[in-house]
């Protein structure tokens, strides 16, 4: 990923999650509540999904744009490829 105005954002994200993560750990370590340890597991995966919006916004603002304005079809098609492909996977 280029230098991208989201990139900020998606390290804080990324940080913020990591400790979540460890959270989790710990709680499955020391036999934490099954119900507890699954809401912060759904935690995990809303921050999750709110990077991968990021990246997504980023890809669309900046590599979508640059590929239009090259006027190059080509490159333009290759782009919006790369774009579904990453709505798609998001979407799983």
């Amino acid at each position: 990923m280029e230098a991208k105005q989201n990139k900020a954002a998606i390290l804080k994200r990324l940080a913020r999650l990591e400790g979540q993560l460890r959270g989790v750990t710990r709680m499955v370590d020391e036999g934490r509540y099954c119900v507890d340890v699954l809401v912060q597991t759904a935690a995990v995966r809303s921050a999750l999904r709110a990077v991968e919006r990021l990246v997504i916004e980023d890809h669309a603002n900046h590599c979508m744009e640059e590929a239009i304005l090259s006027g190059d079809r080509e490159e333009q098609r290759q782009k919006f490829r790369e774009l579904v492909a990453l709505l798609e996977k998001a979407r799983d």
